[in-house]
């Protein structure tokens, strides 16, 4: 029997094309797909790029596609936790969850904290946000923008 928690995550399910902009320019494009796995016990998140979608070549030097999380709740704390791995041998932890059409993901990690928020629109089809960094978890800056449209 599925947590009720998980309903706020419904939001996500489904396939998105996800675009990065750094300083209001596009880095390039990506596909996002999040689906039920182990009876709706997690979400499975996996998001990949093609070559050709990728627009920086210094972007796409660094890029971490393919992208796997596997998202699940705590229930004592109504938090949800997504392991995060990815192509370049990367594996982190964030506290994520979805409220009132915010989607909010945060990391606590020596040197290099990292937050993000997203706000879904109002038609569920777009979702707008960013990511922000800090090294002291005080002073934040922005590392790149995001937006997701919802594919067919």
């Amino acid at each position: 029997m599925r947590n009720p928690a998980f309903k706020r995550l419904e939001a996500l399910l489904g396939g998105w094309r996800m675009e990065a902009i750094v300083d209001g320019r596009s880095m390039g494009f990506a596909h996002a797909r999040f689906e039920w796995v182990e009876d709706a016990a997690f979400m499975r998140q996996y998001t990949y790029a093609e070559p050709a979608e990728v627009l920086d070549t210094d972007w796409a030097a660094h890029s971490p596609m393919p992208v796997t999380s596997i998202i699940g709740l705590d229930d004592s704390r109504d938090e949800f936790t997504m392991l995060y791995a990815d192509a370049r041998g990367v594996f982190r932890v964030y506290r994520l969850n979805v409220v009132d059409g915010v989607w909010t993901m945060y990391r606590e990690a020596p040197g290099f904290n990292q937050r993000f928020s997203a706000t879904f629109g109002s038609d569920g089809r777009t979702i707008s946000g960013a990511w922000e960094a800090s090294s002291d978890a005080l002073d934040w800056c922005k590392d790149f923008d995001v937006s997701y449209t919802r594919e067919a």
